[in-house]
């Protein structure tokens, strides 16, 4: 409890390299200190609770992943940053569901014919996604068994952080973590196995 009192008395930034120091109870802080300014933001914009829940978290584990690997460069404000990276998924979720909704090629805006899961893949097009997806069951497989069943229930079940802290009964901190571990392990096993790895 004294530990938090002190890194509440701390800036962002000095939070941000505590938290990269392997203090994880300075992300706890940053996450407290921003997660109402964030999640309305991206509540205004959606519109549906369970969508910006989703989103909500995305930007959290991206923030996440991007501290621990050294890549977070401080340009103004850090809830500016975690905003941008939040205004990006929602982008990309929007992206998503209008692609999802296109199935007229009447309608303006709509690439139909220009969707490549929509076209007859080449030999050499499923061997290689053969070969993916293989790679990546045998990196799944290769993870620690809690942060293997949080990466399943996230990618291939679609379940949102909230419901995978439910069923797992850990906290939402303790999931997304889970799923962060799980995704540097990947990262560094593939590269150690020459694997191409897009995650």
């Amino acid at each position: 409890m004294e530990n938090l009192t002190k890194l509440a008395s701390l800036s962002d930034s000095e939070l941000v390299k505590a938290y990269a120091d392997n203090n994880n109870d300075a992300f706890d802080v940053l996450l407290e200190r921003h997660k109402q300014k964030v999640f309305s933001y991206i509540l205004h914009i959606v519109r549906n609770r369970d969508v910006a829940d989703d989103i909500f978290q995305e930007t959290f584990v991206k923030a996440i992943i991007t501290i621990k690997q050294g890549r977070y460069v401080e340009h103004g404000k850090f809830s500016g940053w975690l905003t941008r990276i939040a205004h990006n998924l929602i982008i990309d979720y929007f992206r998503q569901e209008s692609v999802e909704n296109c199935v007229s090629t009447d309608e303006e805006g709509c690439l139909t014919l220009n969707r490549r899961d929509l076209s007859d893949g080449t030999v050499e097009d499923e061997i290689i996604a053969g070969q993916i997806d293989e790679d990546l069951r045998r990196l799944v497989m290769s993870l620690p068994a809690p942060q293997r069943e949080v990466l399943v229930m996230r990618v291939y079940r679609n379940l949102s952080f909230k419901e995978i802290a439910e069923q797992t009964g850990v906290s939402i901190n303790t999931a997304l973590g889970r799923m962060r571990y799980a995704v540097l392990n990947m990262r560094r096993i593939a590269k150690e196995k020459n694997m191409v790895l897009a995650v």
